[in-house]
């Protein structure tokens, strides 16, 4: 008999959003990490959000994941990027109390039944008959469970650097996990290695800030959460610095102490998310870059500089950090460094994140070449629903590009392995305009409620905004005013409705209150869903449109064990491809490198056979 359910490893982002999953849905767990006081580690920017990465966290929220309530809850400057352009790439971000955030987390895990937390390093797992049995312990211990998430973040053999100096580690002052990654090239599993970075932390008291130039946060605070009901205020100020031609000389003259340039380093470093290094070398055109100098809490005075990751000799980094304007006299807490580790390249996987080599054993995170907070989080929460329901019996639950950019985000791996850091951006969803932020619950809050991670509440809340909503549209639709009332500009003689005003591009819905009593009295947050669902009706209807398109491809599902070698008529590379990916529909099918659409329209021919063949079986 198993000691649990489901096991956990890593305390990180996805392995709060998986043991939390799997433990809310009445699973005996157990999280192993190696420090229960550091669950929760921001241990890069203390900063949840951003171009892409809120909109990730507006989703795992509505599934019923943690970090949206989490980042709410420590958030001490909140901004949306991108506002000067359109709704579907405004994007929420938080920067938060590091210490107050792991707090929180450990505080939201605590009071979660089903869920028990232990320390411990997890050097190797144990199969029976190719299906996941129990985890091994550094210490000798072994604990059985029916399935197991592996959630190890940059832990998995970590190599620092800063310099020539090299210090085997997770993060810094932290052991590396030693000895998973071999027990899972024993088991058959193939890996890689990727690299990423973090800047220097500053002394803020040595900071002259009068000298640089302020960036305060929104006047107006959207929380993350659906659960966040009280109003959020920004208690920090975020600050922009620039490098100068001084510090792009001083990284010329020193690029030779840099792990990075040195080729001490094997590992792929993330493309966009480059360290300074980097940067001087890719960008020679460019006199200065933008810095951010963000706030690490509000009982420190440590500064996180945003921009400046890098793997320099310390001597060298405090030069380059006293050739910038504002810094001269700074004083450096912490050197940045970069930090080399392993992962599992994804084509190991399979969209419900669990493993192909070993059956219940899934991977979240770092481990499948993702970067950032964000996207381990979505990963870890996935893993988790997916774990539950296959100890249940029941069918993976997985989003497709069209639903949510957690599906963007899988299908990215599973269909493109990563070859460096995998980032989320808007950029990387077709369908962005119909996956915004504020319409995060409209797609996913339903799913949450089925798996028990979204309350009654919560759910019925949401369903009487959405009739508040769509009675007002209707009430715009059907109320008629003089242009000149809303727009002082517009003909005198002529009366629209107050819809067909707000398609007009300048026009905004706290302008409709000008001359409508019902818009005044709208709730604020409400009325800016109005304005885009109104103004964007248009667009929306055509992307509806396209993904329908895209679903018809979605639908055609390819069975698990197909056997593409079989298939006459498909190209030997697309043989290949098909047979390493195993894609689960004809969609994914489409976007694997080497298949063309000769490839796809072979493989339907061949798929309507099977089809025909199955239901004759059957009938």
């Amino acid at each position: 008999m198993s000691d649990y359910e489901v096991i956990v490893v890593g305390g990180g982002h996805a392995g709060i959003e998986a043991a939390a999953a799997t433990a809310k849905m009445g699973l005996a767990t157990l999280l192993i990490s190696g420090d229960l006081d550091r669950l929760g580690e921001m241990s890069c920017n203390p900063a949840v959000g951003g171009v892409g990465k809120g909109q990730l966290v507006r989703e795992i929220d509505a599934l019923g994941g943690l970090i949206g309530q989490i980042a709410d809850q420590a958030g001490i400057h909140f901004r949306v990027l991108n506002r000067s352009k359109g709704p579907a790439v405004w994007s929420s971000r938080a920067q938060a109390d590091r210490k107050l955030y792991r707090q929180r987390a450990t505080m939201m895990l605590a009071e979660i039944s089903n869920l028990e937390l232990i320390e411990g390093l997890v050097t190797g797992i144990v199969t029976e008959k190719g299906k996941f049995d129990r985890v091994v312990l550094q210490d000798g211990r072994e604990l059985k469970a029916s399935a197991a998430i592996l959630a190890c973040g940059t832990f998995l053999n970590g190599l620092i650097h800063i310099g020539e100096r090299q210090i085997p580690a997770g993060r810094i002052n932290e052991p590396p996990a030693c000895g998973l990654t071999e027990s899972l090239l024993a088991h058959g599993f193939i890996a890689g290695r990727l690299k990423t970075g973090t800047p220097p932390r500053l002394d803020g008291t040595t900071v002259e800030f009068d000298r640089l130039q302020p960036q305060p946060g929104d006047s107006e605070i959207q929380p993350f959460s659906l659960h966040t009901t009280n109003t959020l205020t920004n208690k920090a100020l975020c600050y922009i610095a620039y490098t100068a031609e001084r510090t792009h000389q001083l990284i010329r003259d020193n690029i030779h102490k840099s792990a990075l340039f040195s080729g001490q380093i094997s590992g792929v470093g993330p493309r966009y998310c480059p360290s300074i290094e980097d940067k001087i070398h890719r960008f020679i055109d460019k006199s200065r870059h933008q810095l951010f100098l963000e706030p690490e809490g509000l009982d420190t005075s440590e500064i996180y500089i945003n921009g400046l990751a890098t793997s320099l000799s310390e001597d060298v980094q405090l030069d380059m950090l006293h050739s910038i304007e504002g810094l001269e006299n700074v004083a450096m807490n912490r050197p940045g460094y970069a930090i080399e580790y392993d992962f599992f390249p994804t084509y190991q996987i399979k969209p419900s994140l669990q493993t192909r080599r070993v059956e219940n054993l899934y991977f979240a995170g770092q481990i499948n070449g993702t970067s950032g907070y964000e996207e381990a989080a979505a990963q870890g929460l996935m893993a988790g629903i997916n774990a539950a329901l296959r100890l249940r019996g029941e069918k993976p639950f997985c989003l497709d590009r069209s639903e949510a950019y957690i599906g963007v985000l899988i299908d990215d791996l599973i269909t493109k392995v990563p070859v460096e850091p995998y980032r989320m951006f808007t950029s990387r969803a077709e369908y962005r305009l119909a996956l915004r932020e504020d319409n995060a619950a409209d797609r996913l809050l339903k799913y949450g409620r089925r798996f028990g991670l979204i309350d009654d509440a919560i759910y019925d809340k949401h369903l009487q905004d959405r009739e508040l909503i769509e009675e007002e549209k209707r009430r715009l639709t059907r109320t008629t005013v003089m242009i000149s009332a809303v727009e002082p500009a517009g003909d005198n003689g002529d009366k629209v409705s107050l819809a067909q005003l707000l398609r007009r591009p300048q026009v905004r819905y706290r302008d409709l209150a000008k001359a409508d009593r019902g818009c005044r009295r709208f709730p604020r947050r409400l009325g800016e869903l109005v304005e885009i669902e109104t103004k964007y009706q248009g667009y929306l209807q055509k992307q509806q449109r396209e993904i329908e398109r895209f679903q018809r491809l979605e639908s055609k599902s390819i069975p698990e064990d197909f056997d593409f070698l079989r298939l006459r008529g498909l190209k030997k590379e697309a043989i290949e491809v098909l047979g390493k990916y195993r894609p689960i529909n004809l969609g994914q099918a489409s976007r694997l490198a080497g298949v063309t659409y000769a490839d796809i329209a072979v493989l339907l021919v061949h798929l309507r056979k099977h089809e025909a063949s199955v239901s004759r079986e059957t009938s």
